[in-house]
């Protein structure tokens, strides 16, 4: 049975649990305890520790111990990751100028140098399952895929890359963790200002940074 490794306890995390326990044996990873031990399970291992520091001191790509990862934190945890696997010397944050939000679908700024966007202005169902051809709320043709949309973005002199996050379940989406490490790749092969983004085919979040 594969692995995958779910990161935060929360609403989220208890939804890809319960849609995906009987295909995956899954680590869940949270620092509250409350919140992990309301998962049962003979297929579960709970792990009781910071997300972000657990996937940057477990993931091992020549280990192959986990077949996806599925972000449930409050945080962009590719950048997250990312950042720890760069060093705060070679990779930091960058505030995104306002003038990049024109160029978004419902941009929202979070905290720091994050911009969450969305196709969506209202809240998706939690059990969508990303139809091809039209969105499952409003019944209308489905636009472009949110993660080519910011392959293609171009903003002055920043290199957009994207991390693409794949269906697993309706609602539960996650990546791989050679796409984390060809992340890694690309942003080696590149000096200056980035757009470090996650996204599936409706929403996605964009961190500015910039390699040294």
């Amino acid at each position: 049975m594969e692995t995958i490794w779910i990161i935060g306890a929360g609403r989220f995390g208890r939804l890809a649990v319960n849609r995906l326990r009987k295909q995956f044996h899954m680590v869940i990873v949270d620092t509250d305890e409350s919140r992990l031990r309301t998962m049962e399970g003979t297929n579960l291992t709970l792990v009781q520790s910071d997300g972000v520091k657990y996937l940057a001191d477990n993931l091992d790509l020549k280990a192959d111990i986990v077949s996806w990862i599925i972000p449930s934190l409050p945080v962009h945890l590719a950048w997250e990751w990312i950042r720890r696997k760069s060093g705060p010397t070679q990779l930091k944050a960058l505030e995104l100028p306002d003038t990049i939000l024109s160029l978004l679908p419902h941009p929202m700024r979070g905290q720091s140098s994050h911009i969450y966007v969305s196709h969506a202005d209202f809240i998706c169902p939690d059990n969508c399952n990303e139809p091809d051809l039209f969105c499952t709320h409003t019944k209308k043709p489905r636009q472009q895929n949110m993660y080519q949309l910011l392959e293609s973005l171009s903003f002055e002199a920043f290199q957009p890359l994207v991390v693409k996050s794949r269906q697993l379940a309706p609602g539960v989406g996650g990546y791989r963790s050679e796409d984390l490490y060809n992340l890694s790749d690309k942003i080696g092969q590149v000096k200056g200002s980035l757009l470090i983004c996650t996204a599936c085919r409706c929403h996605g979040v964009i961190t500015g940074a910039i390699h040294q």
